[in-house]
């Protein structure tokens, strides 16, 4: 008999451990990540998404033909989206303009409406996700606010699934368990189940700069100045949810922007694994408490979402250097604008040796490119045609430049760091070729990275 899921929603869940080995070489312990890019809307959150609706639809609040409305920063909203069109309800999101595009794209791509609003406001204010949500659930008849941040339905979703699976598949030996903290869901529902199976079992929470959580966590005090903007996303918040069991938590951990941001990129480097910016967060975490950590600990790290929402930010060269999250490196882009004279010079393979020296000390260039039809087919440099002259000086004046060009010129990209220009250059290859973004051939020779570097 075939075997098959009924629907998508059915595969939710049952996401895989997977060890981490060069981005926490440091840390003395195993630690493992439980990846939740693996559920249908590549997020953790389609489990609570899921629970959310069910809970809803058998108390009543969610009937056929009925409206989901939900403030999000992406991930719930997907999963609630997946959960409508298997059930059959619109859904309206309303989100903060922090958030990264491809995740309001993919909203609507599975047909949400998608209301995009300030994140620099107080919760309380009308501009805020938090009030357009609230609002729009008393204007719209037959909707129901799935509300993540206050709806226990969050935890119990983790408490009933996430929970239970980590401790069965590390079959009861974890000691500590570490995840970014939004609406406190995910580490209080596993956290209680953990706690209830062993209470000696640490639950760390990850935060971040501009949130209330640590401080609030150690001194009971919410205070508004510890609130300000921050890039991070998916983690962090300036209000109190209810689904946040500080009892449950042991630590709070900060990490900034910057270390957030590098670290999700280090994620896909160094492990080969596509995951969110909060899991970046998580993982710079874990290295800054590599000190409180033994080497018989068994740490279990939750990733909460694919690295697919942040193509156009933390995996964005240009967007990490704007926000000076990449520490400055010199590109053969770099080379490129310091040059004097960019222009392309290059001489056909059928013209003549004299003709190529009267270019090179025409244009006071040493090196070029050679074409035959429009197509580069080799390379010339000023000893390569000195030799041949000094040789033979009449004879050789009218030798084609094909009889005595090299090898062509390696094609590098503009985005090379100027360390690894030295794969490229040297004895035997003497410059590289570069094409900008529009298509323009750039010659970049060791004279030129001299220059660069004055």
């Amino acid at each position: 008999m075939a075997k098959y899921f009924n629907n998508i929603l059915e595969t939710i869940g049952n996401t895989p451990l997977v060890k981490l080995n060069k981005i926490v070489q440091n840390v003395p312990c195993t630690v493992l990540a439980k990846v939740e890019t693996t559920n249908p809307g590549n997020s953790v959150k389609d489990r609570m998404a899921l629970k959310m609706i069910e809970d809803a639809e058998k108390s009543g609040q969610l009937v056929p033909g009925g409206t989901i409305i939900e403030c999000t920063s992406g991930n719930t909203g997907m999963g609630l989206a997946i959960a409508a069109v298997v059930k059959g309800y619109k859904c309206i999101f309303t989100t903060s303009d922090k958030q990264s595009k491809e995740k309001v794209d993919l909203l609507r791509a599975v047909g949400a409406e998608v209301i995009v609003c300030p994140t620099n406001v107080e919760p309380d204010d009308p501009r805020s996700y938090y009030s357009v949500a609230e609002r729009l659930n008393k204007d719209i008849p037959n909707s129901y606010w799935a509300n993540q941040y206050d709806n226990l339905s969050n935890r119990k979703a983790h408490y009933e699934s996430t929970g239970p699976e980590i401790w069965e598949q590390t079959e009861g030996k974890i000691t500590h368990f570490v995840v970014g903290v939004g609406t406190g869901g995910t580490i209080s529902g596993v956290g209680k189940f953990l706690k209830e199976k062993n209470p000696d079992i640490q639950i760390w929470g990850i935060d971040t700069y501009g949130s209330v959580f640590k401080k609030y966590h150690e001194t009971g005090i919410f205070d508004k100045n510890e609130i300000y903007p921050y890039i991070t996303e998916g983690i962090g918040e300036d209000i109190i949810p209810k689904n946040v069991d500080f009892d449950i938590i042991d630590y709070f951990e900060k990490v900034n922007d910057k270390d957030a941001a590098v670290a999700t990129r280090d994620l896909a480097r160094m492990e080969g694994i596509m995951a969110g910016n909060s899991a970046g967060s998580a993982v710079a975490g874990i290295n800054q408490l590599a000190g409180k950590l033994k080497k018989d600990d068994l740490l279990v790290v939750l990733f909460h979402d694919h690295g697919s929402r942040y193509v156009g930010k933390m995996f964005n060269d240009e967007w990490m250097r704007e926000r000076g999250f990449l520490d400055e490196v010199m590109t053969v882009k770099d080379i490129i604008s310091k040059k004097e004279n960019s222009t392309f010079f290059s001489i056909d393979s059928n013209q003549t040796v004299k003709e190529a020296l009267k270019m090179m000390k025409e244009n006071d260039i040493s090196q070029m490119p050679v074409t035959d039809n429009g197509e580069i087919v080799g390379a010339l440099n000023e000893n390569d045609v000195l030799t041949c002259l000094l040789a033979n000086p009449i004879e050789n004046s009218d030798e084609l430049i094909a009889t005595i060009m090299v090898d062509p010129f390696p094609i590098v990209e503009e985005s090379l760091p100027l360390k690894k220009l030295n794969r490229y250059i040297n004895k035997k290859s003497t410059a590289v070729i570069t094409v900008d973004k529009a298509g323009v051939n750039h010659v970049v020779t060791k004279y030129d990275i001299i220059q660069a570097l004055n």
